[in-house]
Protein backbone atom coordinates (compact mmCIF):
# COMPACT_ATOMS: atom_id res chain seq x y z
CA UNK A 1 0.00 0.00 0.00
CA UNK A 2 1.47 3.37 -1.03
CA UNK A 3 1.65 6.41 1.25
CA UNK A 4 -0.75 8.19 -1.12
CA UNK A 5 -3.49 5.57 -0.83
CA UNK A 6 -3.12 4.85 2.89
CA UNK A 7 -4.82 8.05 4.21
CA UNK A 8 -7.70 7.70 1.74
CA UNK A 9 -8.32 4.08 2.77
CA UNK A 10 -8.16 5.03 6.44
CA UNK A 11 -10.70 7.83 6.18
CA UNK A 12 -13.07 5.73 4.06
CA UNK A 13 -13.14 3.22 6.92
CA UNK A 14 -14.06 6.09 9.25
CA UNK A 15 -16.86 7.29 6.93
CA UNK A 16 -18.34 3.81 6.62
CA UNK A 17 -18.14 3.31 10.38
CA UNK A 18 -19.81 6.70 10.94
CA UNK A 19 -22.90 5.68 8.95
CA UNK A 20 -22.97 2.23 10.50
CA UNK A 21 -22.93 3.66 14.01
CA UNK A 22 -25.48 6.35 13.08
CA UNK A 23 -28.12 3.73 12.26
CA UNK A 24 -26.94 1.19 14.83
CA UNK A 25 -28.34 0.07 18.15
CA UNK A 26 -26.57 2.72 20.24
CA UNK A 27 -28.09 5.54 18.21
CA UNK A 28 -31.37 4.46 16.65
CA UNK A 29 -32.78 2.21 19.39
CA UNK A 30 -31.49 4.11 22.42
CA UNK A 31 -32.50 7.60 21.29
CA UNK A 32 -35.90 6.75 19.81
CA UNK A 33 -37.07 4.35 22.53
CA UNK A 34 -38.60 7.09 24.68
CA UNK A 35 -40.50 8.46 21.65
CA UNK A 36 -42.22 5.09 21.19
CA UNK A 37 -42.73 4.46 24.92
CA UNK A 38 -46.08 6.26 25.29
CA UNK A 39 -47.81 5.30 22.03
CA UNK A 40 -46.89 1.62 22.34
CA UNK A 41 -47.92 1.51 26.00
CA UNK A 42 -51.17 3.35 25.30
CA UNK A 43 -52.22 1.04 22.45
CA UNK A 44 -51.75 -2.14 24.46
CA UNK A 45 -52.47 -0.82 27.96
CA UNK A 46 -48.95 -1.58 29.19
CA UNK A 47 -47.46 0.35 32.14
CA UNK A 48 -44.31 2.49 31.89
CA UNK A 49 -42.40 -0.16 33.81
CA UNK A 50 -43.63 -2.90 31.46
CA UNK A 51 -42.61 -1.03 28.32
CA UNK A 52 -39.30 0.05 29.85
CA UNK A 53 -38.54 -3.59 30.59
CA UNK A 54 -38.13 -4.21 26.85
CA UNK A 55 -35.14 -1.86 26.86
CA UNK A 56 -33.89 -3.67 29.94
CA UNK A 57 -34.10 -7.03 28.17
CA UNK A 58 -32.18 -5.61 25.22
CA UNK A 59 -29.52 -4.22 27.54
CA UNK A 60 -29.16 -7.56 29.36
CA UNK A 61 -28.83 -9.31 26.01
CA UNK A 62 -26.09 -6.86 25.09
CA UNK A 63 -24.38 -7.66 28.40
CA UNK A 64 -24.48 -11.41 27.73
CA UNK A 65 -23.43 -11.23 24.07
CA UNK A 66 -20.74 -8.52 24.15
CA UNK A 67 -17.74 -10.57 25.38
CA UNK A 68 -18.38 -13.23 22.74
CA UNK A 69 -18.88 -10.61 20.04
CA UNK A 70 -15.60 -9.06 21.14
CA UNK A 71 -13.80 -12.39 20.81
CA UNK A 72 -15.26 -12.88 17.33
CA UNK A 73 -14.21 -9.39 16.28
CA UNK A 74 -10.64 -10.05 17.43
CA UNK A 75 -10.57 -13.49 15.79
CA UNK A 76 -12.54 -13.06 12.56
CA UNK A 77 -12.25 -9.35 11.85
CA UNK A 78 -15.00 -6.71 11.77
CA UNK A 79 -16.84 -7.32 8.49
CA UNK A 80 -17.49 -11.01 9.09
CA UNK A 81 -19.21 -10.14 12.39
CA UNK A 82 -20.86 -6.80 11.63
CA UNK A 83 -22.69 -7.74 8.41
CA UNK A 84 -24.73 -10.73 9.67
CA UNK A 85 -25.43 -8.97 12.96
CA UNK A 86 -26.57 -5.81 11.20
CA UNK A 87 -28.92 -7.82 8.97
CA UNK A 88 -30.60 -9.50 11.94
CA UNK A 89 -30.76 -6.19 13.83
CA UNK A 90 -32.45 -4.28 10.98
CA UNK A 91 -35.00 -7.02 10.31
CA UNK A 92 -35.85 -7.37 14.00
CA UNK A 93 -36.28 -3.62 14.37
CA UNK A 94 -38.65 -3.48 11.40
CA UNK A 95 -40.63 -6.44 12.75
CA UNK A 96 -41.78 -4.31 15.69
CA UNK A 97 -44.35 -2.93 13.23
CA UNK A 98 -46.20 -6.24 13.62
CA UNK A 99 -46.45 -6.29 17.41
CA UNK A 100 -49.49 -7.95 19.01
CA UNK A 101 -50.92 -7.44 22.52
CA UNK A 102 -48.75 -10.37 23.64
CA UNK A 103 -46.01 -8.52 25.51
CA UNK A 104 -43.63 -11.50 25.29
CA UNK A 105 -43.33 -10.76 21.55
CA UNK A 106 -42.19 -7.22 22.37
CA UNK A 107 -39.64 -8.52 24.86
CA UNK A 108 -38.37 -11.33 22.60
CA UNK A 109 -37.76 -8.90 19.73
CA UNK A 110 -35.70 -6.64 21.97
CA UNK A 111 -33.73 -9.64 23.23
CA UNK A 112 -32.81 -10.48 19.61
CA UNK A 113 -31.91 -6.83 18.93
CA UNK A 114 -29.71 -6.82 22.03
CA UNK A 115 -27.90 -10.05 21.17
CA UNK A 116 -26.64 -8.68 17.85
CA UNK A 117 -26.94 -4.95 18.52
CA UNK A 118 -23.48 -4.22 19.84
CA UNK A 119 -21.86 -5.29 16.58
CA UNK A 120 -23.69 -2.32 15.02
CA UNK A 121 -22.24 0.18 17.52
CA UNK A 122 -18.79 1.65 18.00
CA UNK A 123 -17.75 -1.68 19.52
CA UNK A 124 -18.13 -3.33 16.13
CA UNK A 125 -16.22 -0.65 14.23
CA UNK A 126 -13.59 0.65 16.69
CA UNK A 127 -11.06 -2.12 16.17
CA UNK A 128 -10.99 -1.61 12.39
CA UNK A 129 -10.63 2.17 12.77
CA UNK A 130 -7.98 1.92 15.50
CA UNK A 131 -5.72 -0.21 13.31
CA UNK A 132 -5.46 2.64 10.79
CA UNK A 133 -4.61 5.42 13.25
CA UNK A 134 -2.17 6.09 16.06
CA UNK A 135 -1.31 9.79 16.26
CA UNK A 136 -4.85 10.89 15.35
CA UNK A 137 -6.69 7.94 16.87
CA UNK A 138 -8.71 10.14 19.23
CA UNK A 139 -10.07 12.24 16.36
CA UNK A 140 -10.78 9.19 14.17
CA UNK A 141 -12.74 7.44 16.93
CA UNK A 142 -14.57 10.67 17.75
CA UNK A 143 -15.70 10.96 14.14
CA UNK A 144 -17.04 7.41 14.32
CA UNK A 145 -18.84 8.15 17.59
CA UNK A 146 -20.29 11.31 16.07
CA UNK A 147 -22.48 8.98 14.03
CA UNK A 148 -24.39 8.44 17.26
CA UNK A 149 -24.62 12.20 17.69
CA UNK A 150 -25.99 12.78 14.19
CA UNK A 151 -28.42 9.89 14.59
CA UNK A 152 -29.63 11.23 17.90
CA UNK A 153 -30.29 14.64 16.30
CA UNK A 154 -32.22 13.36 13.31
CA UNK A 155 -33.85 10.12 14.41
CA UNK A 156 -35.97 11.18 17.46
CA UNK A 157 -37.59 14.05 15.56
CA UNK A 158 -38.05 11.86 12.47
CA UNK A 159 -39.58 9.07 14.56
CA UNK A 160 -41.94 11.52 16.29
CA UNK A 161 -43.04 12.94 12.93
CA UNK A 162 -43.62 9.46 11.49
CA UNK A 163 -45.61 8.42 14.58
CA UNK A 164 -47.86 11.49 14.27
CA UNK A 165 -48.36 11.13 10.49
CA UNK A 166 -48.26 7.38 9.86
CA UNK A 167 -48.47 5.75 13.28
CA UNK A 168 -45.86 4.00 15.36
CA UNK A 169 -46.04 0.74 13.39
CA UNK A 170 -45.01 2.33 10.09
CA UNK A 171 -42.39 4.33 11.97
CA UNK A 172 -40.73 1.13 13.22
CA UNK A 173 -40.92 -0.41 9.74
CA UNK A 174 -39.25 2.63 8.18
CA UNK A 175 -36.50 2.77 10.81
CA UNK A 176 -35.72 -0.89 10.23
CA UNK A 177 -35.28 -0.21 6.51
CA UNK A 178 -33.12 2.85 7.19
CA UNK A 179 -30.82 0.83 9.42
CA UNK A 180 -30.24 -1.78 6.71
CA UNK A 181 -29.54 0.82 4.01
CA UNK A 182 -27.14 2.86 6.18
CA UNK A 183 -25.38 -0.04 7.87
CA UNK A 184 -24.67 -2.76 5.36
CA UNK A 185 -23.48 -1.47 1.93
CA UNK A 186 -20.65 0.79 3.16
CA UNK A 187 -19.51 -1.83 5.67
CA UNK A 188 -19.30 -4.43 2.91
CA UNK A 189 -17.25 -2.13 0.67
CA UNK A 190 -14.94 -0.24 3.03
CA UNK A 191 -14.70 -1.62 6.59
CA UNK A 192 -11.55 -3.68 7.05
CA UNK A 193 -8.49 -3.73 9.28
CA UNK A 194 -5.19 -2.30 8.16
CA UNK A 195 -3.58 -5.13 6.14
CA UNK A 196 -0.46 -5.37 8.33
CA UNK A 197 -2.26 -5.32 11.68
CA UNK A 198 -2.41 -9.10 12.12
CA UNK A 199 1.31 -9.42 11.36
CA UNK A 200 2.09 -6.74 13.92
CA UNK A 201 0.00 -8.60 16.50
CA UNK A 202 1.88 -11.83 15.86
CA UNK A 203 5.18 -9.98 16.20
CA UNK A 204 4.20 -8.67 19.64
CA UNK A 205 2.29 -11.74 20.84
CA UNK A 206 4.69 -12.54 23.67
CA UNK A 207 4.81 -8.99 24.99
CA UNK A 208 1.41 -7.40 24.35
CA UNK A 209 -1.47 -7.43 26.80
CA UNK A 210 -3.69 -10.52 26.74
CA UNK A 211 -7.31 -10.66 27.87
CA UNK A 212 -6.14 -12.12 31.19
CA UNK A 213 -3.65 -9.29 31.70
CA UNK A 214 -6.39 -6.76 31.12
CA UNK A 215 -8.85 -8.46 33.45
CA UNK A 216 -6.24 -8.40 36.23
CA UNK A 217 -5.58 -4.68 35.79
CA UNK A 218 -6.80 -2.05 38.24
CA UNK A 219 -7.22 0.37 35.35
CA UNK A 220 -9.66 -2.01 33.65
CA UNK A 221 -11.87 -2.50 36.70
CA UNK A 222 -11.86 1.20 37.54
CA UNK A 223 -13.08 1.84 34.01
CA UNK A 224 -15.77 -0.82 34.44
CA UNK A 225 -16.99 0.84 37.65
CA UNK A 226 -17.13 4.24 35.92
CA UNK A 227 -19.11 2.82 33.02
CA UNK A 228 -21.54 1.03 35.33
CA UNK A 229 -22.35 4.07 37.45
CA UNK A 230 -22.66 6.45 34.54
CA UNK A 231 -24.67 4.04 32.40
CA UNK A 232 -27.35 3.78 35.08
CA UNK A 233 -27.57 7.56 35.11
CA UNK A 234 -27.51 8.26 31.39
CA UNK A 235 -29.74 5.42 30.20
CA UNK A 236 -32.24 6.00 32.99
CA UNK A 237 -32.57 9.66 32.04
CA UNK A 238 -32.54 9.33 28.24
CA UNK A 239 -35.02 6.48 27.87
CA UNK A 240 -37.64 8.36 29.91
CA UNK A 241 -36.85 11.86 28.67
CA UNK A 242 -39.86 12.24 26.37
CA UNK A 243 -42.56 10.98 28.78
CA UNK A 244 -40.88 12.83 31.65
CA UNK A 245 -41.22 16.14 29.83
CA UNK A 246 -44.69 15.58 28.38
CA UNK A 247 -45.95 14.67 31.86
CA UNK A 248 -44.91 18.19 32.91
CA UNK A 249 -46.95 19.88 30.18
CA UNK A 250 -44.25 20.10 27.52
CA UNK A 251 -45.52 19.07 24.07
CA UNK A 252 -44.40 15.93 22.27
CA UNK A 253 -42.62 17.97 19.62
CA UNK A 254 -40.81 20.06 22.23
CA UNK A 255 -39.77 16.86 23.99
CA UNK A 256 -38.49 15.48 20.67
CA UNK A 257 -36.64 18.78 20.20
CA UNK A 258 -34.94 18.28 23.56
CA UNK A 259 -33.83 14.83 22.41
CA UNK A 260 -32.51 16.32 19.18
CA UNK A 261 -30.65 19.04 21.09
CA UNK A 262 -29.18 16.30 23.25
CA UNK A 263 -27.99 14.65 20.06
CA UNK A 264 -26.59 17.89 18.63
CA UNK A 265 -24.72 18.58 21.86
CA UNK A 266 -23.37 15.04 21.90
CA UNK A 267 -22.11 15.51 18.34
CA UNK A 268 -20.28 18.70 19.27
CA UNK A 269 -18.98 17.12 22.47
CA UNK A 270 -17.69 14.03 20.70
CA UNK A 271 -15.84 15.98 18.04
CA UNK A 272 -14.25 18.24 20.65
CA UNK A 273 -13.42 15.20 22.78
CA UNK A 274 -11.54 13.60 19.89
CA UNK A 275 -9.38 16.68 19.46
CA UNK A 276 -8.73 16.89 23.21
CA UNK A 277 -7.82 13.20 23.52
CA UNK A 278 -5.01 13.67 21.01
CA UNK A 279 -3.60 16.50 23.16
CA UNK A 280 -4.44 15.82 26.83
CA UNK A 281 -4.61 12.89 29.25
CA UNK A 282 -7.86 11.05 28.48
CA UNK A 283 -9.20 10.51 32.03
CA UNK A 284 -8.99 14.24 32.78
CA UNK A 285 -10.92 15.04 29.62
CA UNK A 286 -13.50 12.45 30.64
CA UNK A 287 -13.80 13.87 34.17
CA UNK A 288 -14.98 17.24 32.84
CA UNK A 289 -17.50 15.61 30.51
CA UNK A 290 -18.92 13.30 33.19
CA UNK A 291 -19.29 16.26 35.53
CA UNK A 292 -21.43 17.95 32.90
CA UNK A 293 -23.65 14.88 32.59
CA UNK A 294 -24.28 14.81 36.35
CA UNK A 295 -25.18 18.51 36.31
CA UNK A 296 -27.54 17.99 33.38
CA UNK A 297 -29.38 15.13 35.06
CA UNK A 298 -29.80 17.18 38.23
CA UNK A 299 -31.19 20.09 36.18
CA UNK A 300 -33.57 17.69 34.43
CA UNK A 301 -35.05 16.70 37.78
CA UNK A 302 -36.48 20.24 38.10
CA UNK A 303 -37.16 21.00 34.42
CA UNK A 304 -40.72 22.24 33.82
CA UNK A 305 -40.22 24.51 30.81
CA UNK A 306 -38.92 23.85 27.29
CA UNK A 307 -35.92 26.13 27.91
CA UNK A 308 -34.84 24.27 31.04
CA UNK A 309 -35.45 20.93 29.37
CA UNK A 310 -33.29 21.88 26.40
CA UNK A 311 -30.53 23.19 28.69
CA UNK A 312 -30.52 19.93 30.68
CA UNK A 313 -30.50 17.86 27.49
CA UNK A 314 -27.60 19.93 26.12
CA UNK A 315 -25.50 19.32 29.24
CA UNK A 316 -26.19 15.58 29.19
CA UNK A 317 -25.55 15.37 25.47
CA UNK A 318 -22.29 17.30 25.52
CA UNK A 319 -20.91 15.00 28.17
CA UNK A 320 -22.10 11.73 26.63
CA UNK A 321 -18.69 11.04 25.14
CA UNK A 322 -17.13 11.08 28.60
CA UNK A 323 -17.61 7.38 29.31
CA UNK A 324 -18.71 4.90 26.65
CA UNK A 325 -17.14 6.86 23.81
CA UNK A 326 -13.78 7.43 25.49
CA UNK A 327 -13.59 3.78 26.54
CA UNK A 328 -12.25 2.38 23.23
CA UNK A 329 -9.57 5.06 23.12
CA UNK A 330 -8.49 4.34 26.69
CA UNK A 331 -8.47 0.59 26.09
CA UNK A 332 -6.12 0.96 23.13
CA UNK A 333 -3.80 3.22 25.16
CA UNK A 334 -3.75 1.03 28.25
CA UNK A 335 -3.80 -2.43 26.66
CA UNK A 336 -3.02 -2.22 22.92
CA UNK A 337 -4.95 -3.94 20.13
CA UNK A 338 -4.23 -7.64 20.64
CA UNK A 339 -7.32 -8.31 22.81
CA UNK A 340 -8.95 -4.93 22.32
CA UNK A 341 -12.41 -6.06 21.18
CA UNK A 342 -12.61 -8.81 23.81
CA UNK A 343 -11.82 -6.38 26.62
CA UNK A 344 -14.18 -3.86 25.05
CA UNK A 345 -16.88 -6.54 25.10
CA UNK A 346 -16.43 -7.05 28.84
CA UNK A 347 -16.76 -3.31 29.49
CA UNK A 348 -19.96 -3.35 27.47
CA UNK A 349 -21.29 -6.10 29.71
CA UNK A 350 -21.02 -3.78 32.70
CA UNK A 351 -22.37 -0.84 30.71
CA UNK A 352 -25.34 -2.83 29.43
CA UNK A 353 -26.30 -4.36 32.79
CA UNK A 354 -26.40 -0.88 34.24
CA UNK A 355 -28.28 0.28 31.15
CA UNK A 356 -30.90 -2.34 31.89
CA UNK A 357 -31.23 -1.28 35.52
CA UNK A 358 -31.58 2.47 35.01
CA UNK A 359 -34.64 2.61 32.71
CA UNK A 360 -36.55 -0.12 34.57
CA UNK A 361 -35.98 1.45 37.98
CA UNK A 362 -36.96 4.83 36.53
CA UNK A 363 -40.20 3.31 35.28
CA UNK A 364 -40.79 1.64 38.63
CA UNK A 365 -40.13 4.90 40.49
CA UNK A 366 -42.72 6.67 38.33
CA UNK A 367 -45.31 3.92 38.74
CA UNK A 368 -44.90 4.06 42.54
CA UNK A 369 -44.65 7.82 43.07
CA UNK A 370 -46.07 9.42 39.92
CA UNK A 371 -42.84 11.41 39.55
CA UNK A 372 -39.30 11.02 38.24
CA UNK A 373 -37.76 13.88 40.26
CA UNK A 374 -36.35 12.04 43.30
CA UNK A 375 -34.73 9.22 41.35
CA UNK A 376 -33.18 11.69 38.91
CA UNK A 377 -31.32 13.25 41.83
CA UNK A 378 -30.04 9.79 42.77
CA UNK A 379 -28.86 9.32 39.19
CA UNK A 380 -27.06 12.66 39.30
CA UNK A 381 -25.09 11.52 42.37
CA UNK A 382 -24.19 8.28 40.60
CA UNK A 383 -22.88 10.31 37.68
CA UNK A 384 -20.83 12.51 39.99
CA UNK A 385 -19.16 9.49 41.61
CA UNK A 386 -18.23 8.14 38.17
CA UNK A 387 -16.57 11.46 37.32
CA UNK A 388 -14.50 11.41 40.51
CA UNK A 389 -13.40 7.82 39.85
CA UNK A 390 -12.03 8.86 36.47
CA UNK A 391 -9.43 10.98 38.28
CA UNK A 392 -8.00 7.80 39.85
CA UNK A 393 -7.05 6.21 36.50
CA UNK A 394 -3.29 5.52 36.16
CA UNK A 395 -0.88 6.76 33.51
CA UNK A 396 -1.09 4.94 30.18
CA UNK A 397 2.28 3.18 30.47
CA UNK A 398 1.15 1.39 33.61
CA UNK A 399 -1.58 -0.47 31.73
CA UNK A 400 0.50 -2.09 28.99
CA UNK A 401 4.06 -3.46 29.12
CA UNK A 402 6.61 -0.96 27.81
CA UNK A 403 8.16 -3.52 25.47
CA UNK A 404 4.78 -4.05 23.80
CA UNK A 405 4.35 -0.31 23.30
CA UNK A 406 7.78 -0.04 21.75
CA UNK A 407 7.27 -3.00 19.41
CA UNK A 408 3.85 -1.83 18.26
CA UNK A 409 5.22 1.65 17.64
CA UNK A 410 8.07 0.16 15.59
CA UNK A 411 5.64 -1.88 13.50
CA UNK A 412 3.48 1.20 12.95
CA UNK A 413 6.48 3.17 11.70
CA UNK A 414 7.35 0.41 9.24
CA UNK A 415 3.85 0.28 7.73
Amino acid sequence: MTPATKPRSAWLVVVAAFFGVMAGFGSLVVFTFSVFLKPVGTEFGWSREAVSSAFGFAALSVAIASPKLGQLLDRLGPRRVIIPCYTIYGLALGSLAFLTPQIWQFYLTFVVIGLVGNATTQMGYSRAVSTWFDEHRGLALALVMSGTGVGSIVLPAAAQWMIEVEGWRNAYLTLGAVSLVCGIPLTVIFVRERPTTRAAERATATASVTTGDGLRSRAFWTLVAILFLNSISVNGAITHLSPLLTDRGISGREAALALSVLGAASLAGRLLTGLLLDRFFGPRVSFVLLLGVAAGIQLLSTAHTPVTAVAAAALIGFGLGGEADITPYLLTRYFGLRSFSTLYGFTWTAYAIAGAIGPVVMGRAFDLTGSYALFLSVLAVSGLISAILMLTMPAYDRGVPRIAVAMVATCAEEI
